[in-house]
């Protein structure tokens, strides 16, 4: 079983991953080229240039669509989806900056020379290296003129469709459908790889390498467009029950799923799917699992377009497709006590590991303190929290935001005084958990203690 890491650190390991994969291919390629070309011209920099920048672009995006693919054995190894969604946006990121730099060499180039600042030498007619050695190199030299074309057009629409990823506001049912159409631009971008890249490195590493990163890439862009991501993972169910709290604009739906599901553990998640046109949308499960029941749990915050709407386009009966489960923010450190935060919708992993807890004949007795600070209140929703809480043996500690302040690290020192020996499990607003780490870490506790769910799939 991998190491469990903590928030802070699987973000380093994020930023590791990132820049080891650029790093790695950067070594490559200067075992097959150099950046001191002889002689030492423009026009010859820009050739080792633009391979070079070729090489880190399409080897980002490989990743970058391998991960949208949701590979499920990659995720204990990157310590969830939601930390392989993370790295997934970096290396789109990395790819679009780096494509920017591989664009202005070409057209860049094109420009200065029409407007007269650079004079182009004349061109071999075989290109480098001399003519051609075999019919397969002969057939990709006849291939430039398209694979630059449609290369061109493939990194227009894909830096606009990355662009809008990034938009928070952009819609996510939208976001959705034209996030898909990145697999298509990906699929044309490999073609240009394949047929830019120079010839020789594909006897070297760097050529086995990018080999790998190409086939990989393209089969999950297949699968992306085929709608088969996550297929073996999928079961249809039915909506059983609703529950709304309308203090908090939260929804419970119970859902009754059909044979197949795997189960799951306390703090996973899975995507839900309501309606073909709205796309899957990733909840944390609010529920242990009993294959007796094959019942299943989620609450949802209105929190944007979709879950907002919730409480309208879901009734009783309503078919859905389930497809998971995902995450491993389970719990599993094996500290003798542990400390958690769950700040306003960032409750629900620990209402279904507290279930699970209760199942299992409860927690040792000061072994958990559970921490629920909160903006808004709803005497029903803390009535049940705390029914769970005594169930699995927890020390519940509820804040409501108006009435005793926010939450901070003194308070939690101060109501567990022997802290420093347990590990601490935050899901939350991001920057809330980042501050909490600060602040627990300066006063002692292990770094590697203090886990994070980073669950923000854009």
């Amino acid at each position: 079983m991998p190491r469990r890491q903590s928030g802070m650190s699987i973000v380093k390991t994020i930023k590791y991953c990132l820049w080891g994969l650029l790093l790695s291919l950067s070594g490559l390629w200067l075992l097959a080229d150099t950046l001191l070309p002889q002689p030492f011209t423009y026009f010859a920099l820009r050739a080792q240039l633009m391979q070079y920048t070729g090489v880190l672009a399409i080897g980002a995006m490989s990743a970058a669509i391998l991960l949208a693919a949701r590979p499920q054995w990659l995720e204990p190894h990157l310590h969830g989806l939601d930390k392989m969604y993370r790295l997934h946006k970096w290396l789109g990121i990395g790819a679009l900056v780096v494509s920017v730099v591989h664009w202005w060499w070409a057209q860049g180039t094109k420009w200065m020379v029409g407007w007269g600042w650079l004079t182009r030498p004349l061109r071999r007619r075989a290109g480098p290296g001399g003519p051609p050695q075999d019919v397969l190199e002969a057939w990709l030299r006849g291939q430039r003129g398209l694979a630059e074309s449609l290369g061109e057009w493939a990194f227009y629409a894909a830096a606009a469709l990355i662009a809008l990823a990034l938009i928070k506001r952009f819609p996510y049912h939208l976001f959705v459908k034209t996030h898909k159409l990145l697999a298509v631009t990906y699929l044309l971008l490999a073609y240009h790889s394949l047929v830019l890249f120079k010839f020789g490195y594909w006897s070297q590493p760097v050529g086995w390498a990018m080999a790998l990163l190409l086939f990989a890439g393209s089969a999950a862009a297949l699968l992306v467009l085929a709608g088969r991501v996550g297929a073996g993972r999928k079961v249809r169910g039915v909506v059983e029950s609703l529950c709304q709290y309308p203090e908090l604009q939260v929804l419970e739906t119970a859902i009754q799923l059909q044979p197949g599901w795997r189960g799951h553990k306390a703090g996973q998640f899975a995507f839900v799917t309501s309606h073909r046109d709205e796309g899957a949308h990733p909840y944390t499960i609010a529920s242990a699992w009993n294959p007796a029941t094959r019942r299943i749990v989620f609450i949802t915050k209105a929190l944007g377009d979709h879950t907002s709407q919730l409480p309208k386009l879901l009734q009783t009966g309503t078919p859905v497709t389930v497809e998971g489960p995902y995450g491993c923010f389970d719990f599993d450190d094996r500290k003798p006590r542990q400390i958690w935060i769950g700040a306003g919708i960032g409750i629900t992993p620990f209402i279904s590991r507290m279930q699970q807890l209760a199942q299992a004949g409860g927690a040792a007795a000061g072994q958990i303190d559970l921490f629920h600070p909160t903006a808004e209140f709803s005497q029903t929703a803390i009535d049940k929290l705390s029914a769970d809480a005594r169930a699995a043996n927890v020390r519940l500690h509820i804040l409501v935001s108006g009435k005793d302040g926010r939450l901070d690290g003194a308070q939690i020192r101060t109501a567990v005084p022997d802290w420093q020996a347990a590990s601490v499990w935050f899901c939350g607003p991001p920057a809330f958990g980042r501050a909490l780490s600060r602040d627990l870490v300066a006063h002692g506790l292990a770094e590697r203690h203090f886990h994070q769910e980073l669950f923000q799939m854009r």
